[in-house]
């Protein structure tokens, strides 16, 4: 790995993305970012004070766009991938839905397509891949508060089920992973500790941690800080729930 890390973003125009993204930029990593409409990063990040980030137009479903923000240049693919991606919010009766069903899902098909076409055209590396995803999605026992039952289990059950797919393709890749589970996403930031649970997909739960939400802001912040900046190798191709 190159000693200046070249993070590529998916979905970083807002959330735990935007919040990540701030703090790779401040600590100085080459970013590449992907947003549909490219005035809204570089409103918040001025080329002129943050020349080591390069946007390209386009969205995660977008083969081409994906697979420029990928590639690092001289041969090489970048070092991390953080997917923040998501699809806003509708009500359909008692569930909750989102305007595209299957959004993270089709980004994570684009995502592992690109990286396949980029290796086959001779471009070289092996990144790790950051997706931000949900509690709720566990195999092995519930992670979150039995209170939010009926919000996980009904309200919920359509962006999960998305979710469910998006990680099983991942796990069934080959690539390097860490999967990140999310409480519930509030604003604002806090002095709180993040609290961490560790699960293996395959054969179960190491730590747990439960809890009721933890910030945007708070998420994107320690992404960075503990897979990018002090990347934990016991957190390797594991799934961590995080929460406040």
């Amino acid at each position: 790995m190159s000693s200046t890390k070249n993070i590529a973003f998916i979905g970083a125009s807002g959330g735990v993305g935007l919040s990540a993204l701030k703090y790779a930029l401040a600590a100085g990593y080459q970013c590449t970012a992907i947003c549909r409409y490219p005035s809204k990063l570089s409103s918040i990040f001025p080329s002129e004070s943050t020349p080591n980030l390069k946007i390209i137009e386009g969205n995660a479903h977008d083969l081409k766009a994906v697979s420029q923000c990928l590639d690092a240049g001289n041969g090489k693919l970048v070092d991390y991938i953080v997917s923040t991606i998501g699809s806003r919010p509708v009500r359909n009766g008692l569930k909750m839905s989102i305007e595209d069903p299957e959004v993270c899902q089709k980004a994570m098909k684009t995502l592992l397509k690109a990286l396949s076409q980029l290796r086959s055209a001779g471009i070289t590396g092996n990144p790790h891949i950051i997706p931000f995803s949900t509690t709720g999605l566990s195999k092995y026992g519930r992670d979150y508060p039995i209170a939010l039952a009926f919000m996980y289990l009904v309200l919920l059950k359509v962006p999960h089920e998305d979710k469910k797919v998006m990680e099983e393709d991942l796990f069934n890749s080959g690539e390097s992973y860490t999967v990140v589970r999310g409480s519930l996403l509030t604003s604002g930031e806090t002095s709180r500790t993040v609290r961490v649970g560790i699960e293996d997909n395959k054969t179960g739960r190491e730590s747990e941690a439960i809890g009721y939400t933890i910030t945007r802001e708070d998420a994107g912040k320690w992404v960075i800080e503990n897979l990018v900046s002090q990347r934990d190798e016991k957190y390797n191709n594991k799934i961590l729930m995080i929460t406040t």
